[in-house]
Order: C-alpha cells, then structure tokens, then sequence
C-alpha cells in the first residue's frame, strides 16, 4: 500500500487538474491516484465522460488501494485551487499528419483551456501537453499572462524516454541502466544528444557505431508517428502520460529533477522569446533553473533550426486566435 505524503500527514491534500480526458489524460489520473500523489479533477467539454471516468476510477480504489479523490467535470468552478493544471485537450494526430497541422484546431483549444483554468487557479503550474506542443506551450503562456517559469511543455521528457528505450533495445542492457536527453521542438527538428547520453555513465559513443545511433536518432524523432501508424485509430499515450506523470511528481514532491521540458528562454542558448526543449530543474516553483549544456556548433545550429521553425508557427498561430 502507498505511504503517506508528507502533505497528507499535515493535512493538506495537492490537487491536479486535467483538462481533456482521452487516453493520455486518463491514464494520466490514473497513474496520480495509484501512486497517492494528489487528488485529481478531471473536466471535459464531453458531459457524462469525465463524471464516468472518475467514477471508474474511484470504484477502483479498493484495489489499488489508495485514499485519492477523483472528480469529474465540465465545470472549470470545480477545478478551484489547483496546484497543477494539466492541459491535453486537442485534437491527436492520424496517419501522415504531423504535429503541425494539428495547429489551427487546437490553437483555439489550449488558449481557451488555460484561461479559464488558471482563471479559477492563478497559483497552479501549467503543464501543456497538446501538440504542436512548444506553440500551445507559448499560446498557453501568453494567454495566461503567467510567470514563465510556471508554464511547461512536457515533450523533453518523452522524447528522451524513447531515446533511452531505443538505446536499451539495441544493446540488450537494462533500461535502468541508460540515461538519455533529447532538446529541441517536439518533433522532426528536436535534437538528441548522443554525447550526453550514457549507459552506467558510459556514452553511448563508446557502446555503438556512428550508423547506428543515427538510426536510432532518426527513430526517436519519429517515435510518435512510428506508434501512429502502427495503431491508426490513435496515438501514443502511455508513455505521454508517464512522462507528465514524472513531472507532476517532480514539482508536488520538490524533487529538483534535473528533465529537459520546453521552457522559456530570454538568452540562453543564444536564443530569445520561444519555448524549447532544454535542461531544466524540475521543483516545487515550476522550472527553478535551466541549464546550459557546451553543445558542439552542429548541436547548437540543431536547436536554432527548431527554435526557428517553432516561432514560425507561433506567428501563424497568433493569427489564428485572439490574444489580449
């Protein structure tokens, strides 16, 4: 059985809204309550669908046996005091389309979303998860008008994950073993980053061939579209709501963890004005610190690219909605 938070034993219960309960929001709750971590308010547009998932997962609660509350919803009212806000509204990607086109659609969803949630919870942290996600993580920010430290993009975290995974895979060696970082936009632009990528404090330049890791490269910059077309009704989301997962955990228990998460950058890395993929650490204040690693000249003309192509889109999304 889970232990006791500390925030439990004081008498104070952490409270996460989801917004949009498809598959990863879902998963996504469900992963907070088994792990006892915070009670969770699920909201929707869809009337009957949050209220049934969250009676789902509250009648599973004598199994998992945890003392979460779930609440379902279509009223922000009922998101109130929030620490964290979790934004997977949008519309998923289906086959052969990319993240981008997703842009016009779910533009008018996440400003509308992080609105009227931080509208009744203007302390939370919101954390975007909807794709393209380095725009609506800008969107998000702009239409808030929070502190950028408490506006997140989630993508580094899971991009990096498939790294690892892929990495664990073609040497057969445990995954706990292997440590890997991704920077950049959440898609085909991002930058994986071998050299800082390491099995047991090994880099994996020393484990596999020059080929090789650019294959496996290429696959991690495709890994959501790979699990697309493999699944063609729908899209990755057990991996997604993990990687949120960690970052919910890392602010409501302070952990300092040190995840590369879209942030926002005024100079480092020599870029101004985007949210991008970078080394940051994770706390109870949102994003406490970003880091900056030496890249190599190629690395670092990596990351402009995609920072170059992000404020592109950001450009055509502002046109796309009404910002104040």
């Amino acid at each position: 059985m889970p232990i006791a938070s500390t925030s439990q034993l004081l008498g104070y219960s952490p409270r996460v809204t989801i917004v949009g309960v498809g598959k990863v929001g879902s998963t996504l709750a469900q992963q907070i309550g088994e792990k006892n971590l915070a009670d969770v308010v699920l909201l929707d547009e869809v009337e009957g669908l949050p209220q049934g998932l969250a009676l789902d997962l509250m009648e599973a609660k004598g199994i998992s046996r945890h003392s979460r509350q779930f609440i379902g919803t279509t009223n922000y009212a009922d998101t109130a005091g929030s620490d964290i806000v979790v934004i997977t509204a949008g519309q998923p990607r289906k086959p052969g389309m990319s993240r981008d086109e997703l842009l016009k659609t779910n533009a008018r969803i996440v400003v509308e979303t992080a609105t009227n949630a931080i509208a009744y919870s203007p302390n939370a942290i919101l954390i975007v998860v909807t794709n393209p996600l380095d725009v609506m993580t800008y969107l998000a920010w702009q239409a808030t008008k929070l502190p950028t430290k408490r506006v997140i993009g989630m993508a580094g975290v899971l991009d990096s994950a498939r790294f690892q995974a892929f990495v664990a895979m073609e040497l057969g060696v445990s995954i706990a073993d292997v440590r890997a970082i991704v920077l950049g936009s959440h898609g085909d632009l991002m930058v994986p980053l071998p050299r800082f990528s390491t099995v047991n404090g090994i880099p994996i330049t020393e484990l596999i061939d020059a080929a090789t890791i650019e294959r496996l490269v290429e696959r991690t910059r495709k890994g959501g579209a790979e699990i697309v077309e493999l699944m063609q009704t729908g899209s990755a989301y057990f991996a997604p709501a993990a990687s949120t997962y960690l970052m919910v955990e890392a602010i409501l228990l302070n952990q300092s963890r040190l995840v590369p998460v879209a942030a926002y950058l005024q100079g480092e890395y020599g870029l101004q004005d985007v949210f991008i993929g970078v080394p940051t650490l994770l706390g109870a204040l949102g994003v406490e610190q970003i880091l900056e690693l030496k890249l190599t000249d190629s690395e670092l003309s990596a990351l402009h690219l995609a920072a170059q192509a992000v404020k592109q889109n950001i450009e055509q999304a502002r046109s796309l909605v009404k910002l104040s």
